[in-house]
């Protein structure tokens, strides 16, 4: 009994000091509109994530290994729900059942981190493709965002963080500020 409860303890504290996964916190920002640009006009929203994999960044630390960091948050339903907020704003209602729709992919979202113990170089990419379509017709757009931060210190999760919320909360903005798609929800929805 005492060898069973001994290699029990041996594996549960194998188990807990195994390698944790890093994630950081996901928090974009809508930009929200002071006025109303339509009433009543309402639409489907829907969101993909297409990307291959579901970390947010990629962390090189020079020793042959590179090391994913997660969302703490779902990506896909953050963003839609920070559009969704976005558009909420315009004077624009969504619902489950209207002939128009707007469809959200998230084709690129990642912070690319090289560091060593004296500096750290962080690049990130964000592409969104919206799709805003009605029964007669679709209009396609593609917003992308882009930061490099270098520091002189490593790279901490909290500097990841903050690079990767500011360029996505740049996209939205793009997105709450373009014109194009604006005038054509506003007049065909």
């Amino acid at each position: 009994m005492k060898k069973l409860v001994i290699a029990a303890t041996v594996a549960l504290l194998a188990a807990c000091s195994g390698p944790q996964q890093q994630q950081i916190n996901f928090a974009p920002q809508p930009a929200l509109s002071q006025s109303d640009i339509v009433k009543g006009k309402s639409f489907t929203l829907t969101s993909k994530d297409v990307r291959t994999s579901q970390y947010v960044a990629l962390v090189d630390s020079g020793r042959a290994h590179i090391e994913p960091v997660h969302a703490r948050q779902n990506v896909r339903i953050a963003i839609e729900n920070a559009l969704s907020q976005q558009f909420s704003s315009q004077g624009f209602t969504t619902s489950v059942n209207s002939e128009n729709s707007v469809t959200v992919e998230i084709q690129e979202a990642l912070v690319s981190v090289k560091h060593s113990i004296m500096e750290s170089e962080m690049n990130a990419s964000v592409v969104l493709e919206i799709t805003a379509e009605t029964p007669t017709g679709k209009l396609v757009k593609t917003y992308h965002g882009t930061a490099k931060k270098t520091s002189t210190f490593s790279a901490s999760n909290d500097d990841i963080e903050m690079v990767f919320n500011d360029v996505v909360n740049n996209v939205l903005k793009k997105v709450a500020q373009d014109d194009e798609l604006k005038n054509y929800m506003r007049e065909h929805f």
